[in-house]
């Protein structure tokens, strides 16, 4: 749809390179914010007093007028399908076009521990290290790759892609909650 991704962050190159290295690479340039320190991020309204940056997308046109912010936690992923559609909306040619075919969603894993999750967010790091530790078996199944995977966890978890979200024999629990995993893991 004629459109540019690009990833900012307030993080040096090297620490940018190490984390695209981790999730295997990234198809799209991850710009750094790094020095003046966060000069984007506060030009945008968007630089924590802490340092770091609030987890945001903006879409901008090709005037450089913003079409879309979302601002949201950091463990949480934002629906693709919400900006597929915003970005539709600011372009004449496809807006009309019918969209490719989604694929057939596959069946998810049902019993047990199932966490839905992805590479990159640090309650998802956490979880897997605390099942571990418990020598609790699980299931993963990356939100980012398995189709169906996405939407299932936005019906959990009221329209958000909040990762880890688990389904433990059919009780789901949102995010990396500790204590009701403790409660209902009998541990």
């Amino acid at each position: 749809m004629d459109t540019q991704v690009l990833g900012i962050s307030v993080d040096s190159t090297d620490c940018l390179k190490a984390w695209a290295e981790s999730l295997g690479g990234i198809h799209y340039p991850l710009l750094s914010d790094f020095w003046p320190h966060g000069s984007v991020a506060k030009h945008y309204g968007v630089l924590r007093a802490e340092g770091d940056s609030e987890r945001a997308i903006f879409v901008i046109d090709k005037q450089g007028i913003i079409r879309y912010i979302d601002i949201h936690d950091k463990d949480d992923q934002p629906s693709n399908d919400e900006l597929r559609k915003v970005i539709r909306g600011m372009d004449a040619a496809v807006r009309d076009r019918p969209e490719e075919p989604k694929p057939e969603p596959v069946a998810l894993p049902h019993g047990g521990i199932v966490m839905y999750c992805t590479k990159w967010c640090g309650d998802c790091r956490r979880a897997r290290q605390w099942l571990a530790d418990h020598k609790l078996p699980f299931t993963e199944v990356d939100i980012t790759t398995t189709p169906g995977a996405a939407e299932q966890v936005e019906k959990w978890a009221n329209g958000n892609r909040t990762t880890p979200t688990f389904d433990i024999d059919g009780a789901i629990v949102v995010d990396f909650d500790e204590p009701k995993l403790r409660a209902l893991l009998k541990i």
